[in-house]
């Protein structure tokens, strides 16, 4: 399948923050199975990330407050990139800011590393010049920033949309219109576990997002929404996929690729498991091809 500008040999990447930079599940299946592998969000300086307690899990999923915890983009390009090249699969770097200017000055760094086939654009982090609110919640702000970084970068622009908001097609159509070559969705949404004993939030930042199975419903009806109003811009759909079924209604919905996300701290070869779940699909229904399955529960 091809991601706008990027070509990936198959359609199952991996959701940010969730594999690592690729080398932990390396011992569970070889990455150069995977169509691409998405790092986890970049950030110019090193984040230490949150106090513990991280993570709590809820029913069909789990709520988690990492806080972006990375090496920074210095470690990141001396030491992690290379490591990466030798996996195989495409890099899709994600990346956060607090400022449109540490999103550009990141795209500007990242920019000469060609193995850097793709810039995912994280939004749902705090736009501290502007209140700590989320980039992605506005489209003003979205369509500004994706155009300030579109400048900079050469390659493949995605950008991952935060479900938290009213309307996904206001977002969608800011970012593509902005010069983003696809959209990643959706990211987690913001949810909250309390301690009954203690009488407190159980994550010390109270809230956190939540990903998994419980979230797929959702997802898929944004991807939908959002495949019927842009049907030409590609979409990562990412939300709940632990099995190729999963995955398979987020491409007849309209996805072009999808991301396994919390699937991976349940069961590490879920990716493969997916792939090749995928295969067997196409096999029995006499396809040929993925791509042919692109939107195919929109068509009359």
């Amino acid at each position: 399948v091809n991601v706008g500008p990027l070509h990936l040999h198959n359609p199952v990447t991996v959701a940010s923050g969730t594999f690592g930079f690729g080398e932990d599940y390396a011992d569970f299946f070889p990455p150069r199975l995977l169509g691409a592998i998405t790092t986890k969000t970049i950030t110019l300086q090193p984040r230490a990330g949150n106090p513990p307690p991280r993570v709590a899990e809820t029913p069909s999923g789990m709520l988690n407050s990492i806080g972006l915890q990375n090496p920074g983009v210095d470690v990141f390009l001396t030491q992690t990139l290379p490591r990466m090249e030798r996996l195989g699969p495409p890099i899709i770097v994600s990346i956060a800011g607090e400022s449109e200017q540490e999103y550009v000055q990141l795209a500007s760094r990242l920019a000469p590393r060609s193995s850097a086939a793709a810039l995912e654009l994280n939004l749902s982090c705090p736009n501290v010049p502007r209140g700590g609110l989320e980039f992605g919640v506005d489209p003003a702000t979205v369509s500004q920033l994706v155009a300030a970084v579109r400048r900079e970068w050469p390659r493949c622009l995605l950008v991952k949309l935060s479900p938290n908001v009213t309307d996904i097609v206001t977002l969608a159509e800011a970012a593509a219109n902005a010069g983003a070559d696809a959209l990643a969705l959706i990211n987690t949404i913001i949810g909250m576990v309390i301690d009954v004993d203690r009488r407190r939030p159980l994550l010390p930042r109270r809230t956190g997002g939540l990903s998994g199975p419980a979230i797929r419903p959702v997802a898929v009806r944004m991807v939908w929404q959002v495949h019927r109003r842009l049907p030409a811009v590609p979409l990562v759909g990412m939300g709940g996929i632990a099995s190729a079924r999963d995955a398979l209604e987020f491409i007849l919905a309209g996805a072009t690729a999808v991301g396994i996300g919390t699937a991976n701290f349940v069961n590490p070869c879920a990716p493969v498991e997916v792939l090749e779940g995928l295969q067997d699909y196409l096999k029995q229904q006499g396809e040929t091809s993925i791509r042919d399955l692109i939107g195919a529960a929109q068509r009359d």
